[in-house]
C-alpha cells in the first residue's frame, strides 16, 4: 500500500481532531481546499465522522485518529545525536 495524495489528506483531517474532548468536531468549509473537502466526504463514506464536512469522530473514526496521531507523534521524535 502506497501513500496517495487522497490518502494522505484523509490522515491529515484525522490529525486535526482534539482528541481530548469527544464533544469538540470539525467543520470543513466550503471555501476550503477541494482536497480537504473530498478528504472529509471519503471519510464519512468510510464512516469514520458523522457528517460529510466534518462533524465528530466515529467509534471506528476515534480510534483511526489516536493511531493517526500517535504515528505522527513518533516520527516527529528526534533521535539524540
Amino acid at each position: 500500500m502506497s501513500l496517495t495524495p487522497e490518502l494522505v489528506a484523509e490522515l491529515e483531517i484525522l490529525a486535526l481532531f482534539n482528541l481530548d474532548s469527544s464533544q469538540e468536531g470539525l467543520k470543513i468549509h466550503q471555501t476550503a481546499a477541494p482536497k480537504a473537502i473530498a478528504a472529509a466526504q471519503r471519510l464519512f463514506d468510510k464512516e469514520l465522522i458523522t457528517q460529510p464536512d466534518g462533524g465528530y469522530l466515529t467509534s471506528l473514526g476515534r480510534d483511526a485518529a489516536q493511531n493517526v496521531q500517535t504515528v505522527l507523534t513518533i516520527l516527529s521524535v528526534q533521535e539524540a545525536a
